[in-house]
């Protein structure tokens, strides 16, 4: 059973995430409190657990919320995801995917540059909320 790891948030654009114990998605708008919010195509992003994991191998003080992802998953196979395909949390959250990927910083982020890689530039998911709720660490996460 696939399920959330961690949600991490940000009050500002360009700041690592900080995980929370409840997040509040709502719908047409992302994650209460998050500087990522709004009326557009990426209001959450998620990564894999086991994509992080590969980073901190080579950087092992790394915390969630570093790559700015607002959801790191556990057991979901992100890497088999496509635009318009649509995510559960629990049993009310349903997400559909709007974008695979962003363009990095221009210079490279911080973890590009300790480590010569960044996985959000090809791991990143991104999308919006259809259907809001409250979620936790801890929940299911499945494809639907």
């Amino acid at each position: 059973m696939a399920t959330i790891e961690a949600i991490c948030i940000s009050r500002k654009k360009g700041m690592v995430k900080k995980p929370v114990d409840l997040a509040n998605f709502q719908e047409g708008f992302g994650i209460e409190g998050d500087a990522h919010g709004g009326k557009w195509h990426r209001q959450v992003s998620l990564l894999a657990g086991e994509s992080i994991d590969r980073v901190k191998e080579k950087l092992p003080s790394l915390k969630d919320g570093a790559f700015a992802e607002n959801i790191i998953t556990r057991g979901l196979g992100l890497s088999s995801v496509s635009v318009g395909d649509s995510i559960q949390i629990g049993t009310a959250i349903i997400l559909e995917i709007t974008q695979i990927g962003k363009k990095c910083h221009n210079d490279g982020c911080v973890i590009k540059k300790a480590t010569g890689d960044c996985i959000m530039p090809k791991e990143g998911i991104f999308a919006r909320v259809i259907q809001g709720g409250e979620a936790k660490a801890g929940e299911t996460i499945s494809f639907c």
